[in-house]
């Protein structure tokens, strides 16, 4: 008979910090662990958060990190050995080679690996960061002989995808999916937040939907025009890095927001400093909203958080 692991995985958002709390007050913490995969693109309000999590749950939160540096230098190989022979300017592979050196910032090496930012339609960041370093955890767990359920923030109102998910799943022999607040409204979670002292992360008090991420490739334009405001050093590092990825990527272009799809085509290619001045207006990006030059609300809250 194995031990049942109880693995309730940890972003910094409201949805996974009240499972973890549903999981304690069911299951006790003897053999609870929170774990968060980590992708390096969260705001250090989000990982300052994490740790008071810790001091909260009165226990560690193990943190996962993807490590890219064989699958770049393999790609580095093949850059020098069959570019050319594709047609690529021998200019462009120069620059590629040279940029082809892992960082150790898990999303960045990612987008340096695939030569591009991932985006709605290839949202390989998901897998890369998230859930295989989480699904690779659980089963080292597995193989030292336990049995794994693996306790997930999810809730159906989240997205048209989300509405089919179970509430438990059994995914192997000794794995298990349990998603205890599936059916729980926001307003639920932020209850239940309230009930057990348990502070929200700061950020959604602070005009932002998720805490995952920032910016998240889903992110929207007021949500965009709101980090723009609070935290422009955000800004200023995804510019930076589409000028490296851009370096790796064969046709020697990226964007972190891909060109939409909607009618805005004059957007496609541009940067993350062009999309934040088109954030900053109305009427599909043809006049100056002036309210959105003023400094941020010192509380902004999506989710009515602010008294």
């Amino acid at each position: 008979m194995r031990i049942r692991k109880n693995v309730v995985s940890i972003s910094g958002g409201k949805d996974s910090a009240v499972t973890a709390v549903v999981c304690r007050e069911t299951e006790g913490v003897e053999n609870m662990e929170m774990v968060s995969a980590e992708t390096d693109n969260e705001h250090s309000i989000t990982y300052d958060y994490l740790n008071y999590l810790e001091d909260y749950f009165q226990m560690p939160i193990r943190r996962l990190r993807a490590d890219f540096a064989a699958r770049i230098e393999r790609k580095a190989r093949y850059v020098a050995e069959h570019w050319p022979a594709d047609g690529i300017s021998q200019d462009i592979v120069d620059r590629a080679l040279a940029i082809l050196v892992p960082t150790g910032i898990a999303m960045l090496d990612l987008c340096i690996w695939k030569g591009r930012f991932p985006s709605r339609k290839a949202q390989f960041c998901t897998e890369e960061l998230k859930i295989v370093p989480l699904m690779n955890y659980q089963l080292d767990l597995i193989d030292q002989g336990f049995a794994v359920w693996s306790w997930q923030g999810i809730r159906a109102d989240e997205s048209l995808q989300r509405r089919h998910y179970a509430e438990f799943e059994q995914q192997d022999e000794h794995l298990f999916v349990y998603r205890p607040i599936l059916r729980w409204t926001v307003e639920s979670v932020f209850e239940a937040h309230a009930y057990v002292g348990l502070r929200p992360n700061p950020l959604y008090l602070q005009g932002m939907r998720r805490v995952g991420c920032m910016p998240c490739i889903n992110c929207g334009k007021d949500e965009l025009a709101e980090i723009s405001k609070r935290w422009p050093e955000v800004i200023d590092r995804i510019y930076r890095w589409e000028a490296i990825v851009k370096e790796a990527s064969k046709r020697n272009g990226a964007s972190f927001f891909p060109a939409p799809d909607d009618g805005r085509g004059e957007l496609q290619g541009r940067n993350i400093r062009d999309r934040v001045e088109w954030s900053a207006t109305d009427f599909g990006g043809k006049q100056f909203n002036l309210f959105s030059a003023g400094a941020p609300a010192k509380c902004s809250s999506v989710y009515q958080l602010c008294e």
